[in-house]
């Protein structure tokens, strides 16, 4: 820090090595010094007698009493403080302080895995009192992404909220406890530990592909690369089935009322083709396709290959297929489970795209599992009027827009004519905002 005047507020990062000479000299000037009990204890000698000592429990109450010192403060804290830290709480306050950082406890544990994590995404589950809806989007964008490290919380948003459906999906998970500590342990969960609870605090859980654990190397942007170079794809970017594939017009629309990004979780219920979930997947959601024909879920599978994403392709007659044993009333909104989680490690919908089934189908996902958002691609017009009433029975805000696009196709004299696709109608609803 430049100037003459000494800092009011210094924050010390510890990994458990020696702290440098200015963290050092900074603490033994300090009046009131706030930390866990193990790192108030691990500076013990280097503090000023009569030292007011914060043992940090609740955060609101230390940081009143830091703003209001008027002597020199110090914040202990484990890692990099300016990484999911104290940092930025202090900045909230209008405090400056003075950054000691040690390493981070996702760089350590990368490398007690032997990684590189510059392609990885870093996923906080800690969120308003670690609640289990922060801990649903972690574990959505780390299914989504080759490679992810999560910083866990104790109570529902702990490691045993993302080990079991990471290892279902196939992932390599190593769960890093107590880094720089005497007792720290890096685990590479196995099937055994998929329902474990004892998960020592605080730890970092890392997700990995193991067919994309080193990626190419990252060229400018760490982790999730943003919006893909292009998306409502052509129809000859997916293998279908005699050209059932959601036409490109129809799914650039979709797309915009889906709303896909890192956290979320969009379903392609009557995938086909599975272009919508390959799509949403692009965009860093986690997409689930559920599909009866069992050669187009193998279709599914080589479309989200060949464009480098991972689609849970769920196989199966609707409604049946869907899964069972959500918490709450439904989806994200309420339920109160873990993390939303129902059968075979299936996360509650976001956002559902209807492309294929019957109206009991669209009842089942709207009524059972109440996403934000739903999207119906409809080719029969007898079926508008139905959708319609359900979305808005169900308390959805609903747009409807038809569709009809003509292409650009050449004529044998090498004019252009103007080629018309079958007209479609999406019905849109949105949730209503919940009442505050």
């Amino acid at each position: 820090m430049t100037g003459t005047a000494a800092p009011r507020v210094t924050v010390v990062g510890m990994d458990g090595r020696r702290l440098s000479d200015a963290a050092r000299h900074a603490l033994g000037r300090c009046g009131v010094v706030a930390g866990a009990a193990r790192h108030l204890d691990a500076v013990a000698d280097l503090l000023a007698p009569g030292t007011d000592l914060l043992t940090l429990g609740g955060l609101a109450p230390a940081l009143d009493r830091i703003a209001a010192s008027t002597s020199p403060a110090a914040v202990l804290a484990s890692g990099d403080p300016g990484f999911f830290g104290i940092v930025r709480a202090l900045r909230e306050r209008g405090l400056a302080p003075d950054v000691h950082p040690a390493v981070s406890s996702v760089a350590a544990a990368f490398a007690r895995a032997g990684l590189p994590w510059d392609d990885a995404v870093v996923l906080s589950a800690h969120g308003r009192a670690a609640s289990g809806r922060s801990a649903r989007r972690a574990l959505a964008a780390a299914l989504a992404h080759p490679k992810a490290a999560v910083l866990t919380a104790p109570g529902t948003a702990g490691p045993e909220a993302f080990v079991g459906p990471l290892l279902r999906a196939g992932r390599t998970v190593h769960v890093a406890q107590r880094l720089a500590t005497p007792d720290e342990s890096v685990v590479e969960a196995g099937p055994a530990d998929a329902d474990r609870t004892d998960w020592a605090h605080p730890n970092v859980v890392l997700a990995v592909d193991p067919e994309r654990a080193v990626a190419p190397a990252m060229a400018w942007m760490p982790g999730h690369q943003g919006a893909p170079d292009g998306w409502a794809l052509p129809g000859d970017a997916f293998e279908h089935r005699a050209s059932m594939v959601t036409k490109p017009e129809v799914r650039a629309f979709a797309l915009a009322r889906i709303a896909p990004r890192p956290g979320t979780v969009v379903w392609d219920v009557g995938a086909c083709s599975g272009s919508v979930a390959v799509e949403c997947a692009r965009f860093g959601a986690h997409a689930v396709a559920f599909e009866r024909n069992l050669e187009d879920c193998a279709r599914i599978r080589a479309n989200a290959l060949a464009h480098g994403v991972h689609v849970d392709v769920r196989e199966g007659r609707l409604p049946e297929a869907f899964p069972e044993g959500f918490g709450g009333t439904g989806g994200p909104a309420g339920t109160d489970g873990p993390v939303g989680i129902g059968s075979g490690g299936a996360l509650a919908p976001d956002a559902v795209f209807l492309g294929g089934g019957d109206d009991r189908v669209a009842a089942e996902a709207v009524h059972r599992f109440r996403p934000e958002r739903v999207v119906a691609a409809l080719a029969s017009v007898d079926r508008v009027a139905t959708v319609h009433a359900l979305l808005t029975g169900a308390g959805y805000r609903v747009e409807g827009t038809q569709l009809q696009a003509s292409r650009l196709a050449p004529l044998p004299n090498g004019s252009l004519r103007l080629a018309a696709a079958n007209p479609v109608t999406l019905l849109c609803g949105t949730a209503a905002p919940d009442e505050p």
